[in-house]
């Protein structure tokens, strides 16, 4: 067989397998024509054409072979629209602005879910109004579910990645603590509405109960928690009535150095609302205790107070300031001291956590009170 019939007879499979590949070719031919340039018309194949593309094993086109479709895609391969999410509608009533205890206007998108509270006062006003935590500060202790939330560091220096972390929608501050502007100004700047409610006095609690029961649209819960405590200061004060006597709280330091509340601390303000007589109350603020003003023996000998209540921040099995102040000079000679009415109130009642549970420091007061007449 010569040369020139064996071509002859391959040239028609030849042929048929250039026009199959001819689209492809086209498609690379206008891609890199200019992009205004219409594309050639690709000719159509020719029957050994067709009968060699139909006989030839076909492979998955690649994006570059494709070729570009010449119809409008039918009915059944025309994907469903789809539609944007929408983001749930915010419960009835929000968004709502409310007054910190700042003064600060700070608006609520919504019912706060995830709640971090950094103080322990802050715990307690979140949860007297029915409220959940779930990120909270080293020394929150109550209620004992708060102690399930997630530690974010101290209430002095809160750790505010870990804050973030918790993709919390309110954060509670507290206005006794947080009030210094580089803890103020970080917490600000986080993103996420912030609200300072703290208690340095008898009526701050009641204020913080209002407006965390504004803030979690459970303004019941808050009047309940205010009645609660409004009904155990007017029972105090009538089994108070008639009593002529005087108090002063007393806190100390490592140094033995000793401080007395005045009315502008929470243990102060818990005697005023008693109407017990403070006699530190005309003393300026000294020490490191806002509030407190240090005592020395001749002030306290001066005072000579009916009633002493202390206050012990370091926990047991440190000695209680209680069973120390006879080792002071001077104190023993003190009518309190002489007459067994020295009492020890729990720490977390008028100092760490002064809050709801003030039902409680009215309690101890009025149960020293009538066991040391």
């Amino acid at each position: 067989m010569t040369v020139l019939t064996q071509f002859a007879r391959q040239f028609p499979l030849l042929l048929a397998a250039t026009l199959a590949l001819a689209p492809g070719l086209m498609l690379l031919a206008a891609c890199g024509d200019d992009d205004d340039a219409p594309p050639e018309p690709t000719p159509a194949p020719t029957e050994a054409a067709t009968e060699a593309a139909t006989e030839a094993p076909t492979e998955a086109p690649t994006e570059a072979s494709t070729p570009a479709p010449t119809t409008a895609p039918t009915e059944a391969a025309t994907p469903e629209p789809t539609t944007a999410p929408t983001e749930a509608p915010p419960a009835p009533g929000y968004p709502r602005d409310v007054v910190d205890l700042f003064g600060r206007t700070v608006t609520i998108p919504d019912l706060p879910g995830s709640i971090v509270a950094i103080s322990p006062t802050a715990a307690e006003l979140v949860y007297a109004v029915g409220g959940t935590i779930v990120g909270r500060t080293q020394t929150v202790n109550y209620p004992p579910e708060a102690l399930e939330a997630t530690d974010v560091g101290s209430a002095y220096q809160p750790n505010f990645e870990a804050i973030l972390g918790l993709e919390p929608d309110l954060v509670v501050a507290d206005s006794t603590i947080h009030i210094q502007p580089a803890v103020r100004d970080a917490l600000e700047q986080l993103g996420v509405p912030v609200i300072f409610a703290g208690a340095a006095s008898v009526d701050e609690v009641i204020t913080g109960l209002t407006l965390l029961g504004d803030v979690l649209d459970n303004p019941e819960a808050a009047a309940d928690a205010v009645a609660a405590i409004e009904a155990a200061r007017d029972g105090a004060r009538e089994a108070l009535a008639g009593e002529d006597i005087s108090a002063v709280i007393l806190i100390g330091d490592r140094d033995r150095n000793v401080y007395a509340a005045k009315a502008s601390s929470f243990g102060g303000s818990v005697l005023e609302a008693l109407g017990i007589a403070n006699p530190a109350d005309v003393q300026p603020d000294s020490g490191p205790f806002p509030g407190f003003t240090l005592v020395s023996p001749e002030a306290m000998l001066q005072f000579d107070p009916t009633f002493i209540f202390t206050v012990t921040p370091a926990p047991p099995p440190a000695p209680r300031l209680s069973g120390m102040l006879g080792l002071l000079p001077g104190f023993s000679g003190l009518q309190a001291m002489q007459n067994g009415r020295v009492f020890e109130i729990e720490v977390e009642l008028l100092v760490q956590a002064p809050g709801p549970r003030v039902v409680e420091a009215f309690a101890a007061i009025i149960a020293a009170v009538e066991g040391g007449e």
